[in-house]
């Protein structure tokens, strides 16, 4: 493994990105008189977060040549990240996918993906070459993208295998056991962390999928990464190092939260943002969750990150204040909203 120090692109983040459609009013979908068009994608979300905080983020992707695939690559490109890689397909759409305003937590909640034989499913070693996403110091995958087609399941044991001179790997987990109508999700996903050396999954996932609970579980089932780390919601986050005799655990400030949406994308943004500028991990932690808590208190998936001045300031607490920690709408702003009661 090797950091690829002197490349010209810090992270590259390949996924699908889909264009989304948000109602316009709480309910089912069957009762939302209408929707307004925004972007949505893991990978992406992590490129856009990255390049909005200063970083060199390129996105690899595949959208048809349709209207929606042009507006992704606008979306995309405007908040700073490189698209010159993202393929056009004429034969195969751009997904689209439609989901409720209410929490995805909640059972409330309804997702309705339009992605089958997608452009992005499309996406196989032969259509994405090596030369196209190994070239960044940080090379950004999820999940999600295994579960598109039996092409993108190659591609991603591909990546994530012992290529010479590959970059950092990073990979959340991201397990979505809607995708997997054959139930191999689990299964898949695990063979796959196993080859990636930045790993990030829920505690919840981490349960749903493979039945461990709690982080110490978590890491005994997956010691290969080298670095593992487990969030735990609004209870924090759990970093295992190899070689380091303890974990690292850092609670999440409390926030005052306006959507439930895009926390996850970026807080591994922040992780990976701080990783990039060789920070220790009880750092990285922090920062993680400044970005997480950055999307949590705007109305979409996307938030422009603080200063970094400001997030290094707020990471640099000591632990009492930020354990006294509350950040509210604006805070990352020129009038921040930071509260230590």
């Amino acid at each position: 493994m090797t950091s690829n120090a002197g490349t010209d692109v810090d992270v590259v983040c390949l996924g699908e990105s889909m264009v989304t459609f948000v109602p316009s009013a709480p309910g089912r979908l069957a009762d939302v008189p209408s929707f307004a068009r925004t972007i949505g994608g893991a990978e992406s979300n992590v490129a856009c977060a990255l390049a909005a905080a200063g970083h060199r983020a390129k996105w690899v992707g595949r959208v048809g040549t349709d209207g929606f695939g042009e507006h992704l690559v606008e979306a995309i490109a405007a908040y700073g990240v490189d698209t010159s890689a993202v393929a056009r397909d004429p034969e195969r759409p751009t997904g689209v996918y439609f989901r409720t305003a209410t929490d995805r937590a909640t059972s409330d909640h309804e997702v309705v993906y339009y992605r089958a034989g997608s452009a992005a499913s499309a996406m196989s070693p032969e259509t994405v070459p090596w030369e196209t996403v190994g070239g960044g110091r940080v090379l950004h995958l999820s999940g999600i993208t295994a579960a598109l087609s039996e092409d993108c399941l190659a591609l991603m044991r591909e990546l994530v295998g012992g290529r010479p001179g590959r970059p950092l790997v990073s990979f959340d987990v991201n397990h979505r056991a809607g995708l997997w109508r054959d139930g191999r999700g689990p299964e898949v996903l695990l063979g796959l962390v196993r080859g990636a050396d930045v790993v990030f999954v829920g505690e919840d996932e981490a349960e749903e999928a493979w039945g461990v609970v709690g982080p110490d579980a978590v890491r005994e089932l997956l010691p290969e990464p080298a670095v593992l780390v487990v969030k735990r919601g609004g209870d924090g986050a759990v970093a295992f190092e190899r070689g380091a005799a303890t974990r690292t655990a850092v609670p999440a400030p409390r926030v005052d939260v306006v959507a439930p949406v895009g926390a996850g994308d970026a807080f591994a943004a922040g992780f990976l943002s701080a990783t990039l500028r060789g920070l220790g991990v009880k750092e990285r932690l922090r920062h993680g969750h400044l970005m997480a808590a950055a999307a949590l208190t705007v109305p979409g998936d996307l938030a422009v990150p603080a200063r970094r001045s400001h997030a290094d300031r707020l990471a640099a607490l000591s632990d009492d204040a930020w354990g006294r920690l509350r950040l509210g709408p604006g805070w990352t702003g020129d009038h921040q909203e930071v509260r230590t009661p």
